[in-house]
């Protein structure tokens, strides 16, 4: 529940503030990562080897644009830079680190960096084994919840690095960290309305650990098998119907048209009953409403957080007129936990969209990949 109804609030809060001045660097810039889906980041290199991250989108609608030089050990002491001119400077390498999203996670580990985490928020819902062993012998604190980390706490672990998110721009835990010393950057991967958008975000942390052209090679292999899986979805015969979404408190939640999940639907080469929506974010109706649409879908996924068709039917009967509810045809991720509850889903799905969207073909049209086993969507109980 905690991570559904989070999310529908990230997609309503936006804010503004003041454009931060962009640096004017001496050195010609030219590019050193190529960013080939991603809006909310740019990386760039300067001959002298210094690395500059530039962040676009650190939250939604935001008007700043987030500046950050990573400097290499070996120049750090014979270079100067105008702090004034960045949010954060960095030395690079990093050895140690603190970062505040489950997305953060699989990038760490893909990069084979987990054991630098030193420190996390919330720790209970990581799901993925490796770090979860990392926890259990006492190597990464928990640091509280992720609106209140205990500062003290994460300051004494004197951090190299702490990948923050936001969803606006008041952020005075952060600035109490800088004035630390201790540089924070902003990670936007959630902002992003692609899946392979999402997914490039590695390429944002791999300067940190001189690790560029790992994140190339990983990110290119998540994309070959993106793109033959969404190939493979157009040798289907039929292009079924989805519905999305549930119930909370008498307004049915669902994605928007020009939202992440509408896209993987669409490259499942299936038709979300939404999908000439402008939204990138949530749609929030009526029930009649979806009922008069979405009565007659074929299929019905992301259900909120039901795994079971009994626990749909006590929230509200309204579900019973559904045919996708009536077929059992209603798959959810939510049954996907880690060892201490935490969503599968929301940690990786965001980092591997391969698999999220051979789940979908495999569920659409499981004649294509008969055999598979999904990651993430299974049907409902």
């Amino acid at each position: 529940m905690k991570y559904f109804f989070l999310l529908i609030t990230i997609v309503f809060l936006s804010c503004k503030e003041e454009t931060k001045k962009t640096p004017d660097f001496v050195e010609k810039i030219i590019p050193s990562t190529d960013i080939l889906y991603a809006k909310g980041f740019s990386v760039e290199k300067q001959p002298s080897g210094v690395t500059i991250i530039k962040i676009t989108s650190p939250w939604p609608n935001a008007e700043a644009v987030f500046t950050y030089a990573l400097i290499p050990k070996e120049k750090a002491a014979s270079m100067t830079l105008n702090r004034d001119e960045y949010d954060a400077i960095v030395t690079v390498p990093i050895t140690n680190v603190v970062v505040t999203s489950t997305t953060h996670i699989p990038v760490l580990e893909a990069l084979g960096v987990e054991h630098t985490l030193v420190g996390f928020p919330d720790t209970k819902y990581i799901s993925s084994q490796k770090t979860r062993k990392l926890i259990s012998e006492g190597k990464v604190k928990e640091l509280g919840q992720n609106e209140t980390i205990n500062t003290e706490l994460l300051l004494a672990l004197q951090p190299n690095l702490v990948v923050g998110f936001s969803i606006h721009n008041e952020n005075k835990m952060y600035e109490t960290i800088q004035r630390a010393n201790i540089p924070v950057v902003y990670n936007g991967d959630w902002t992003e309305e692609t899946p392979l958008g999402k997914a490039e975000w590695i390429k944002f942390f791999a300067p940190f650990y001189g690790l560029e052209k790992e994140a190339d090679a990983i990110f290119q292999d998540i994309t070959n098998n993106y793109l033959a899986a969404k190939e493979l979805a157009t040798k289907a015969t039929n292009k079924p119907t989805v519905l999305s979404g549930a119930i909370y408190n008498d307004v049915w939640y669902l994605p928007g048209g020009k939202s992440w999940a509408s896209k993987f639907i669409e490259d499942a080469n299936a038709s979300y009953i939404f999908k000439d929506t402008d939204d990138a974010g949530s749609l929030s109706l009526s029930w009649e409403s979806v009922l008069e649409k979405g009565k007659k879908a074929d299929f019905w996924i992301s259900p909120s957080q039901f795994t079971t068709y009994k626990d749909m039917t006590e929230n509200s009967l309204h579900y019973q007129q559904f045919d996708a509810f009536k077929k059992k045809e209603v798959y959810s991720f939510a049954s996907t936990i880690g060892e201490t509850g935490g969503l599968l889903y929301y940690e990786l799905a965001p980092n591997r969209p391969d698999l999220v969207l051979k789940d979908l073909i495999h569920i659409f049209h499981p004649e294509l990949i008969p055999e598979y086993s999904p990651t993430f969507f299974k049907p409902i109980d």
